[in-house]
This record gives C-alpha cells, structure tokens and sequence, in this order.
C-alpha cells in the first residue's frame, strides 16, 4: 500500500482528495496546508490529519502530491526527492526554469518517478485518437475561460495555454525554431490574453489563442495534416476526423467531391468517446507508472519542455510591451 501525502488542499486540492480515496493500492496519510480555514474544513469532511510542518508528512509519504501555489512548487519538490520520495506535482513544474531545470536534475539522480499535472492529456476527446497517426503541420487552439482571480498568481500562459503547448510538443515531436507572441495584461499584474505562433523544425506551425477573460468558455485544438483534419473540443468532450476514405473506414459517413485525380470519397467520423475522470486516471497512472516501473504519461521531462516553452512565451510578450 502507497502512502500519499497532499500538500495543498484548497480548491483544487479537494478534488486531489476526492479521487485519491477512490484509488485501490494507496492509502491517504494527511495533509499539509498552512491555511487553518483549508485545513479546518478538510478535517471536519474527510477526517485526515493535518501535519504541522511538511517535512513530518514528507517523511510519512511514499507519494507527495503537490497541489500547493507554483512560488511552492520547487521547495516541496525538492524536500521529496531528496528523501526518495515519488512526487506528482501540478502543472507548471516550478516557479522559474532554474528551478525547474534542479528539479529535472534532481529527480534523474534519486532515481524516482515525477509526474507533471497536465490533465487534458487524459482528456477523453484526446485519449479517443490514441489510435489516429497525428502528424499535422498546422494547429490552431483557443483556450478561453471566463475571469477568477484564484488563478492569477500566474499569467494566462502558465494558467491556461501551457496545458496545450504541452498536448503539441506530445504531438509534434520537433525542436522549437521561432515563437511569435503578443499580450496583455486587463485585470491582473500578468498577461490575461495572449496570441502566439510557433514554428517547429519540421515545419509545422501552430497558433495558439488563450483568454482569462472571456464571456463564455472554449477549449478548441484543430489538427490539420495532409491526410486529414482533426477537431478536438476539451470542453464538451468530442473529437472529430475528416479525412479520405480508405477500406478500414467502417461506420462513417460519406459524401463525394470532384477534384482534378477524380472523384474522391470523404469520411467524417466522430471517434468513441470513453467517459472518465480525467483526474483520477491520471492518479492512477501515476500510482501504475511506480508499481510497474515505467515512465509517467507526463514526465519530469515533458513538464520541463512545456514550461520551457511558456517561458519563452512570456520573455516574447515582455519585449513587446516595452517596446
């Protein structure tokens, strides 16, 4: 039995706690929160000990969940991989590059298992196209959200869009070779609307829309590649695939164009949707990642490219608005 220690136990730490009770081979030890109003609230639903001080909890944990503000992110981990300890932290990895660049270090010499909380990657819609060979060369995503100021502690890079740099790097598999980005700070201290480009080694571009202040909610990807398009809507959970028919095509619909080979037949087809909680099975593969010994969906690694990539991002966005 795993032992699991959360750090963090605000909003979204709940739902942490919420799906670590449902998971079999681990065991909730406690909780670390220095707020007594979250820490009064969780012993009084979930009757958990809460730990004074975080290295007492570290010492009690096989796992450490990190669910607690990225300026905590580096410190905690740090504290748990020195002490051997298996760690699952929210995205981003950490607070700033170097940080984040200690941590990867420090992880491949303890020799444990990090995971990175990039959740859409357990998204249903995109789970549905494990089997699709994506290989697109241009990709076009909003991301918007209306405004809640429990996320400002970060800009709308590292709060929203980072979650779909992440799904693209996945899929892209190419060096970054340039990043073209604009935005503006509305309501916060940080950017809260941001518009970026970027343009991949092998070609691919992709236009990336995030927004923490919009009327109405939207996560869109569109995949467009020589052989298809693909629509992927995180939100309402459904993906979409437009291509040419070929034999294996079964149960799609179909209508013909006329184009200068000839007639051609074209195959809409919506691929199955599996419900889940995307939460819970992303702490569960993490729970697999350590009983098998296998590399986590998002690694330490992924993490550290992702945010790599936000941060050149926002040093984009700074140039521009002092020019």
């Amino acid at each position: 039995m795993l032992k699991v220690g959360v750090f963090g136990v605000g909003h979204l730490g709940k739902f942490h706690l919420n799906n670590w009770k449902e998971i079999d081979a681990v065991q909730l030890v406690g909780f670390f929160d220095p707020s007594d109003e979250n820490a009064s609230a969780v012993k009084e639903q979930y009757h958990l000990k809460r730990f004074k001080h975080a290295d007492d909890l570290i010492n009690e944990s096989d796992i450490v969940d990190i669910v607690a503000p990225t300026t905590s992110h580096y410190d905690l981990c740090k504290k748990a991989i020195l002490k051997s300890k298996h760690v699952f932290v929210e995205k981003p990895l950490a607070n700033t590059m170097a940080e984040a660049k200690e941590i990867v270090q420090l992880t491949k010499e303890a020799n444990i298992k990090l995971q990175v909380g990039h959740v859409e990657r357990f998204n249903p819609a995109f789970l549905a196209l494990k089997d699709y060979e994506l290989s697109p060369m241009f990709i076009e995503v909003h991301r918007l959200s209306q405004f809640n100021p429990r996320g400002t502690d970060v800009s709308v890079i590292l709060d929203l869009m980072i979650h779909d740099i992440d799904i693209i790097l996945s899929i892209v598999k190419s060096n970054v070779k340039n990043i073209y980005a604009n935005g503006v700070n509305v309501l916060s201290d940080t950017p809260d609307i941001a518009n970026v480009r970027i343009e991949f080694d092998n070609g691919c571009i992709a236009n990336l829309t995030s927004s923490r202040i919009s009327m109405k909610k939207m996560r869109k990807m569109r995949l467009f590649q020589k052989d298809a398009y693909i629509g992927i809507d995180f939100l309402n959970k459904k993906s979409e695939v437009i291509k040419y028919k070929t034999p294996a095509d079964k149960n799609v619909f179909t209508f013909d164009i006329e184009t200068n080979h000839g007639k051609k037949t074209i195959a809409i087809a919506a691929p199955v949707i599996q419900e889940n909680n995307a939460l819970k099975q992303e702490l569960q593969s993490f729970v697999d990642a350590i009983i098998k010994n296998h590399s986590p969906v998002v690694s330490d690694i992924d993490g550290y490219q992702a945010m790599e990539v936000a941060h050149l991002i926002l040093d984009k966005i700074n140039r521009n608005q002092l020019n």
